[in-house]
C-alpha cells in the first residue's frame, strides 16, 4: 500500500509567507561601525590590501594572567549556569573596583554584570523608558545609544556641545534641554568618538542641573575610563556622591583589558534598578559567560601594571598619528583628544570637492567611501555618531599599519580636486 502525497493546491501554494517584522525596528538603524568593518573586510576577501580604522577595540592580546584564569576555570568545570547577575566572587571583584578606583561603595544587590556592558545599556532603557520619555545624547555619541532609545519607544533628544569645549557638555546646554519628559542623561566620558574627557568640577555642575529635575537619572557610561593620556578620570557619581541613588555607573573589561570578545560588561546603581535589569536578563540572556566572569574576576583584581605600558604605546600611536595627518590640513581639522583611542577629523572642507574619478564629495558617507575605495583605508563617518561632516579613525593597531594608513589618508586628500577645476 503506497501513501499519495497531494500536491498544494493552487490556492495554498499561492499564500505567501508574512515576512513582516515588528513595528519598533522600523526605527532602528543598521550600524555604520559594523557596515564600515564588514566593507572592509570584504574588499580584502577580493585581494585588496586593506587598513582598518574602524574597529573600536585594542589589538593588544588578552594578558596572559586573565587567559590562564580561563583556561583554570575551564579545568575546574566551571561550566555550569551561575547566578543572573554574576557569581559572588564577581561581584566581590567590581565592588573591590569601584572602591580602589572611583571611591564608590556598591552592596552586592547593587551590582550586575551582563553579556558586555551593551546589554546594560540596552537593559536599562527597556526597564525605564516608555512612549513619550526622552533620553539627552550628547553628540557625537556611541553610534547604538540613540537606537537603544528608538527601541525603548523613546525619542532621543541629540545635544551638541562646541568643538572649541572639546565636545563637553555645559550646563546652561543640559538646562535648556531638560523637560517633564526626560528620563535620562547618558554621559560617556571619555568619549567614543570624541576622547571628550569631563573634570571633576565639570561633572559637578552637571550634577547641579540634574539635581533639580527627581525624575532624571544618569546613565555614566566609563567603558574607557583606563584610557587617559593627559588629565584624570572621573565617574560621574564620584565626582557628585549625592546623584549616586540616580546614577547608573558602567563599566567593563573589553576596552581596558583587550577583551572585546569575552563580553563582559558590569554596573553599579540604585538597588531597584539593579533588580530591573536583572529581571530583563533573566527572560533573555541569563548569566554571562561562566569562564568570562572568572576572567574578569583575574583582570579586576590582579595586576594593573600592563595598563601604563598600554596607553604609552596607545598616546605614542595618536600623536604619530597627528603628526602624519598634520599634511592633510586644512581639508582636515583633527584636535589632539586627551583619551579614548580615536582622532575626530572634521571634514567639512572635503565636501563639494572631487574625486579623481570626477564623483563629488557631498558628505562625510561619500568621503568616508572614498577613502576605502581609493586609498584602502576604512573610517566610520560621523553620520553615525549623530555630528557630520566628521569621520571617525581608531589607532588601536601596530605602528606600521597607523603610519601606512595615515600616508595614504593624506595622499588620499592630496588627489582631491575642488569642483570648479573637475568639470
Amino acid at each position: 500500500m503506497s501513501l499519495a502525497i497531494e500536491e498544494p493546491t493552487t490556492a495554498s501554494a499561492a499564500i505567501a509567507l508574512d515576512t513582516r517584522l515588528a513595528d519598533r525596528l522600523r526605527v532602528v538603524r543598521p550600524s555604520a561601525t559594523g557596515a564600515a568593518s564588514a566593507r572592509a573586510r570584504e574588499l580584502a576577501a577580493q585581494g585588496r590590501s586593506i587598513i582598518s580604522l574602524s574597529e573600536g577595540e585594542l589589538d593588544f592580546d588578552t594578558p596572559a594572567h586573565i587567559r590562564d584564569a580561563a583556561v583554570e576555570a575551564i579545568a575546574q568545570g566551571e561550566t555550569r549556569y551561575t547566578d543572573v547577575g554574576g557569581t559572588p566572587q564577581l561581584k566581590a571583584a567590581i565592588a573591590a573596583k569601584f572602591l580602589r578606583d572611583n571611591d564608590l561603595r556598591f552592596e552586592s544587590r547593587e551590582l550586575i554584570a551582563a553579556t558586555g556592558a551593551k546589554q546594560i545599556l540596552f537593559n536599562a532603557m527597556l526597564a525605564t523608558v516608555n512612549p513619550g520619555d526622552e533620553v539627552i545624547v550628547v553628540a557625537p555619541y556611541w553610534v547604538s545609544y540613540s537606537e537603544m532609545v528608538r527601541i525603548a519607544g523613546g525619542t532621543p533628544v541629540v545635544l551638541v556641545p562646541e568643538a572649541s569645549n572639546d565636545f563637553k557638555l555645559t550646563p546652561q546646554k543640559l538646562a535648556a534641554a531638560i523637560t517633564p519628559r526626560t528620563r535620562w542623561l547618558m554621559l560617556n566620558a571619555p568619549g567614543n568618538p570624541s576622547g571628550a574627557l569631563y573634570t571633576a568640577d565639570e561633572l559637578r555642575a552637571l550634577a547641579a542641573v540634574v539635581a533639580q529635575h527627581p525624575r532624571l537619572l544618569v546613565m555614566s557610561d566609563d567603558i574607557y575610563e583606563e584610557i587617559v593620556f593627559e588629565g584624570e578620570f572621573c565617574s560621574f557619581a564620584q565626582a557628585a556622591p549625592a546623584m549616586q541613588a540616580r546614577t547608573l555607573t558602567i563599566n567593563g573589561v573589553s576596552k581596558a583589558y583587550a577583551m572585546t570578545g569575552w563580553r563582559l560588561g558590569y554596573a553599579g546603581g540604585p538597588a531597584w534598578l539593579v533588580k530591573a535589569l536583572e529581571l530583563l536578563q533573566s527572560q533573555s540572556t541569563s548569566n554571562p559567560s561562566s569562564i568570562s566572569q572568572a576572567a574578569a574576576v583575574a583582570a579586576l583584581n590582579g595586576p594593573q601594571g600592563m595598563l601604563d605600558d598600554w596607553r604609552q604605546r596607545l598616546r605614542a600611536r595618536r600623536d604619530m598619528a597627528l603628526e602624519i595627518l598634520a599634511a592633510a590640513a586644512p581639508l582636515l581639522t583633527i584636535r589632539k583628544p586627551p583619551a579614548a583611542f580615536y582622532l575626530y577629523a572634521d571634514c567639512s572642507r572635503v565636501m563639494g570637492m572631487r574625486t579623481p574619478a570626477g564623483e563629488r564629495l557631498a558628505t562625510d558617507v561619500d568621503f568616508a567611501r572614498y577613502l576605502l575605495e581609493d586609498a584602502g583605508v576604512s573610517v566610520v563617518p560621523g553620520t553615525a555618531f549623530g555630528l557630520a561632516p566628521y569621520v571617525r579613525l581608531a589607532y588601536a593597531l601596530s605602528d606600521e599599519n597607523l603610519r601606512l594608513a595615515c600616508d595614504r589618508i593624506v595622499g588620499a586628500c592630496a588627489r582631491l580636486q575642488p569642483a570648479t577645476e573637475a568639470a
